[in-house]
């Protein structure tokens, strides 16, 4: 949700910060201010800090740490807070440091005295822990759906081109057939682990730090199972030390969108050469492409260039997490408040990476004819030959490999693809090559016998699509 915002740097108390301030006599210097607030980007949080209160309110209440009318009163001031800032009206003051105490300072607007009872038992440490895992875990479901919609895309072209030949390939040089619906698939499987990934990171970081205080817990009587159950938490985190200075889930957040960006990154530099003018197999959509200023002939892949290239800005937000937790001893220090803007971009780039990559495959127009004659070139159906040698005439793996080598030189020198040799040609290398190992020769019968699990025959990918349908429906 886009959130409009007003803000004003003038201060309700000009010499102290009246949520810490009572220890100072002045406040912090301008440029203090300015390398100190995180309200800029920490307001991005704000409905997670409004869940976690209120929770954290309803909790004291139950306990007998706050009256009842006092909590009404609370959740109600709340609720206007929450719907203040979701309509631009919220008055932000920089001079508060960051969405946290900015909340708490306007609920003791609205709701007077009883807005100081909220921090009981808590700390901005457990606070703030609490409020990022919940933006973290809101994050990753909001991802999981957009890779289900890439999946879904993935699987629908999939199906349409079961058995669109095309060349496979190893070192970027012709290796053997295969069809453009494997090929697809490959890609359907890479997201498969990438979900795999962040359900995992959702799973291990789903523990609630909210009553480890500021790093020693409390001596208030306060029930953890409840404000963790309410949120959705497995249940509370086991160690306050831990629970206010662990930044994991971050990391681990980081990492898998590292991995599962660079795997969007190849598939766009597959986009990119396969619509180039030499390879010629595909051709972009015109809402995914742009032209050139000075060359009117011009169709370019700017789309698929840009996710090509903004997973670096996703390992840079991995690495800037790693250098700033690795030297830090427990509990917390300011240093972690570097922590959010890295993963808010890091999340905000993969999901614009990952919807265009969704639209790409969807309207990515095929050229079959030319994937079909490139599919046969380069010889790729000489490890077919092979394997008819080891199959029919019971020569050993390295003896045939050894003989269709020659044969394809022999191909090679005559500028002809295999299918282009007469039988009478690869006899003279072989003498006991018959016509049967003729079909062999052709791209569509080698497709067709790869039928070991997982191989390209277009049975295969058909039985792999119907299986991954399942799998997402559950």
């Amino acid at each position: 949700m886009s959130e409009k915002t007003t803000s004003t740097n003038t201060p309700q108390n000009p010499t102290t910060n009246e949520m810490w301030g009572g220890r100072f006599t002045k406040g912090p210097a301008e440029l203090m201010e300015k390398i100190n607030v995180s309200l800029g980007f920490d307001r991005k949080m704000f409905q997670e800090d409004i869940a976690a209160s209120k929770v954290h309110a309803r909790m004291l209440s139950k306990v007998g740490l706050i009256s009842k009318d006092e909590c009404a009163k609370i959740l109600e001031g709340f609720d206007q807070v929450k719907s203040e800032i979701e309509d631009g009206t919220f008055p932000f003051r920089n001079h508060l440091e960051d969405i946290h105490m900015n909340v708490e300072a306007r609920l003791k607007e609205i709701v007077g005295e009883a807005a100081g009872r909220v921090h009981t038992a808590r700390s901005r440490n457990d606070q703030v822990a609490t409020d990022f895992r919940l933006w973290v875990r809101g994050a990753i479901d909001h991802m999981d759906e957009l890779f289900i919609s890439y999946q879904k895309a993935l699987l629908d072209r999939a199906e349409e081109h079961a058995e669109t030949l095309m060349p496979g390939f190893t070192h970027l040089q012709t290796a053997q057939p295969v069809t453009f619906g494997h090929h697809l698939m490959a890609y359907y499987e890479m997201a498969r682990r990438d979900r795999s990934r962040l359900a995992d990171c959702r799973k291990r970081m789903n523990e609630c730090p909210l009553g480890s205080a500021a790093l020693a817990g409390t001596a208030f009587p306060i029930d953890r199972d409840m404000t963790a159950n309410e949120l959705g938490f497995d249940g509370p985190t086991r160690n306050s030390l831990d629970a206010v200075s662990d930044r994991d889930f971050a990391i681990e957040l980081l990492s898998a969108l590292s991995i599962a960006a660079m795997h969007l990154s190849r598939f766009a530099e597959e986009f990119v050469v396969w619509s180039s003018a030499p390879f010629g197999f595909a051709r972009m959509s015109d809402d995914f492409s742009s032209g050139s200023s000075i060359m009117p002939q011009k169709r370019n892949p700017d789309a698929a260039e840009l996710v090509r290239a903004k997973p670096g800005r996703i390992y840079g937000a991995l690495m800037g997490m790693l250098t700033m937790m690795k030297g830090l001893p427990l509990a917390y220090s300011k240093d972690m408040q570097e922590d959010k803007e890295p993963v808010f971009e890091a999340v905000d780039t993969f999901e614009v990476c990952l919807g265009a990559m969704t639209e790409m495959v969807k309207g990515v127009t095929v050229n079959k004819d030319n994937m079909k004659e490139q599919a046969g070139a380069g010889f790729s159906t000489a490890t077919d030959l092979a394997d008819w040698l080891v199959r029919e005439l019971n020569t050993p793996f390295r003896e045939a490999h050894h003989i269709v080598g020659a044969i394809v030189k022999m191909a090679e020198d005559k500028g002809v693809g295999l299918d282009g040799l007469s039988l009478a040609d690869m006899q003279t290398v072989e003498a006991k090559i018959s016509e049967g190992v003729l079909p062999f020769l052709n791209p569509e019968t080698s497709v067709k016998s790869r039928t070991s699990f997982g191989g390209t025959a277009p049975d295969n990918v058909r039985a792999a699509i119907q299986a991954a349908k399942g799998e997402l429906e559950t």
